[in-house]
């Protein structure tokens, strides 16, 4: 764990950037349009990827600050997964969420968009599912276990802090 330190916060930035290429995949070529609560875990995953690659930066002048950036990264990641786990939780029906989709649940974002309105589905629908799991619960997952593995990254003994 403590050779990974120094390169950490490219292997977040990398996670991160795989997790919005996903999600733009499906949209472009699986045809899902996101919904609200889908933008907002989209958003998250900007800003690790944006801290990570800050951190990347910093510890090339300051590679004493290792631990601090992995827990920093793992702190966002924890953000990630738990907006992930609340997009589970409306689409289960555990949380009631009205996702604020305009008044008839179309929007036309550019006028040169020759397909017609977009429409913005319902948060509590779950567009695609591999297993049982949705696209959400997978972000949770995978949000989740990389918070995980950045506080291990961050606090495993041994190694110069």
């Amino acid at each position: 764990m403590t050779r990974l330190r120094p390169f950490w916060p490219l292997l977040t930035l990398l996670f991160s950037a795989a997790m919005l290429a996903g999600a733009h995949a499906f949209e472009r070529f699986g045809g899902l349009q996101p919904c609200p609560l889908c933008l907002d875990q989209r958003n998250w995953h900007w800003g690790v990827a944006a801290l990570s690659l800050v951190a990347f930066a910093a510890l090339r002048f300051r590679p004493g600050l290792a631990r601090w950036t992995a827990g920093l990264i793992g702190a966002a990641l924890v953000g990630a997964a738990a907006q992930a786990f609340f997009h589970v939780g409306v689409e289960q029906g555990w949380v009631v969420y009205q996702c604020s989709t305009g008044a008839a649940g179309n929007v036309r974002t550019l006028d040169a968009i020759p397909d017609g309105p977009i429409h913005i589905p319902s948060c509590d629908e779950i567009a695609w599912s591999l297993w049982g799991v949705s696209i959400a619960g997978w972000n949770a997952f995978l949000s989740a276990a990389a918070a995980l593995a950045s506080f291990a990254v961050a606090f495993w003994p041994g190694g110069k802090p």
